[in-house]
């Protein structure tokens, strides 16, 4: 299986737990790894057969503008089940980034990362 990734695909959402984050919003970064094989595609040249990259940018960070919810778990989710909608993407990796995460200590970076497969 081949790679497709697409790294800092960035987002206004209004997630999180506190009224703040679902008043105020943040930035989220999200990275999203998937497994194509892309073999049909470079023989025809087509890219019909496998993963528009622009096209799933525009979903991935639709999903992050989208509907609220509480948990970046919920959101990292969300977007992989975006990711496996197209049929040649056999396994997604999501990371959702939170920045801005509310935390009282100096910190640089708040991630999860999960990984799904059609099997």
């Amino acid at each position: 299986m081949d790679e497709i990734a697409l790294h800092g695909l960035r987002a206004r959402g209004y997630h999180g737990v506190l009224p703040h984050e679902r008043a105020e919003g943040q930035t989220f970064v999200v990275d999203v790894r998937l497994g194509v094989d892309t073999r049909a595609a470079a023989a025809a040249d087509e890219l019909a057969r496998t993963v528009d990259y622009g096209v799933l940018a525009e979903e991935v960070t639709a999903v992050v503008a989208g509907e609220p919810c509480d948990l970046v778990e919920t959101l990292a989710q969300r977007i992989a089940d975006r990711c496996l909608a197209h049929p040649p993407v056999g396994w997604a990796e999501v990371t959702v980034h939170k920045p801005q995460a509310p935390i009282a200590v100096p910190f640089d970076d708040v991630t999860i990362t999960i990984k799904r497969s059609r099997a």
